[in-house]
């Protein structure tokens, strides 16, 4: 009991500063300013308060890493395997062109610009996957550091933030039709809810398709995080006596768990009222999983990684965003 009791206090804080994050979300127009995001600036701006103070320590720790697998997990109610079926051909190979491109230009920044391979990773992951929930789901798994990922979301936030206001618009002038506009956001925009609020501010029809393929793309975090735990355990060994990974030390077990919730999901026999509570138990487990990561970062720390990182984030998300358009016409007109 007295174990326990030393987490509360942190536990407590991250839960509260969740909490006021989600009432904050509700007034921000079309949903662009999500509770997660809220949540990690929140816990920035407490930073320099409550880190002076070790009591809430052991609970903000293992907020920002139980409670975060925890919320991965349940994000798998979100996803069932038909939508994936449901989402076809078109999406599935237009994701290999957004995927490559957004990993591809990513390693192409990292030499330009210098940057540590860590943060590369996860300003790459967040254009390819789903924005702050990969950063998220990545970022403990290869090590990063706090202001590391703070500073990817950040980046997440600001280009959506440029999505729902100009994509609709964007997309009436190039004459785009729902599936072709549908594609293109489903596969370029990073987060779900700026995916849904470009998408319906366009067509029902494009906001139904570009949230099916951008819950589609969710899924292939699993193999990404399997793959950059691979790339971290070589890594960590490298410069030390040489040995084998071990798949079983470095396997992302949580990951199994978000599959089983996909496959439960799957079945169909989940009323459509406990998906709606486990999704919103989901996000606001993220949610508090950030407030605590942000509750360990300071404004500074990030301000001190530089500018350079948020170029290459433009650039990655710019190469994606062109790569997807000019990809879909290809791709629809040669398979449509």
């Amino acid at each position: 009991m007295e174990g326990a009791k030393k987490y509360l206090s942190g536990i407590v804080l991250s839960a509260v500063i969740s909490a006021a994050a989600y009432l904050l979300s509700l007034v921000v127009p079309a949903g662009i300013l999500g509770g997660t995001l809220i949540a990690l600036l929140l816990g920035m701006s407490l930073n320099p308060l409550v880190s002076r103070y070790k009591v809430f320590e052991p609970g903000i720790n293992w907020s920002s890493k139980i409670i975060l697998r925890a919320g991965i997990i349940l994000a798998g109610i979100t996803l069932s395997f038909s939508q994936v079926v449901q989402a076809g051909k078109y999406a599935l190979i237009l994701m290999l062109f957004t995927l490559t491109t957004a990993f591809g230009v990513g390693y192409i920044c990292r030499k330009v610009f210098n940057i540590n391979w860590k943060l590369s990773s996860l300003l790459s992951v967040s254009t390819a996957i789903c924005g702050g929930t990969a950063v998220a789901t990545l970022g403990p798994t290869i090590r990063a550091e706090n202001r590391d990922i703070a500073y990817a979301i950040s980046a997440t936030f600001i280009f959506d933030l440029l999505t729902v206001i100009a994509f609709p618009w964007i997309g009436r002038l190039l004459g785009l039709g729902d599936t072709g506009y549908g594609l293109w956001i489903g596969t370029c925009v990073n987060d779900t809810s700026s995916v849904v609020a470009a998408g319906y501010a366009f067509s029902d029809a494009a906001g139904l398709l570009a949230t099916i393929v951008k819950l589609t793309r969710t899924l292939f975090i699993v193999p990404i995080v399997l793959v950059f735990s691979w790339i971290y355990a070589k890594k960590e060994v490298s410069s030390q006596a040489a040995e084998k990974v071990s798949i079983r030390k470095i396997f992302p077990w949580f990951i199994l768990g978000f599959l089983a919730v996909v496959g439960i999901r799957s079945t169909g026999f989940v009323p459509a009222n406990l998906v709606s509570n486990i999704s919103f138990m989901s996000k606001f487990f993220l949610s508090m999983a950030l407030a605590a990561i942000g509750l360990k970062t300071s404004f500074n720390e990030v301000a001190g990684v530089g500018i350079k990182p948020m170029v290459a984030a433009v650039v990655i998300d710019v190469s994606v965003v062109f790569v997807s358009l000019f990809a879909q016409a290809g791709i629809l007109h040669f398979l449509g």
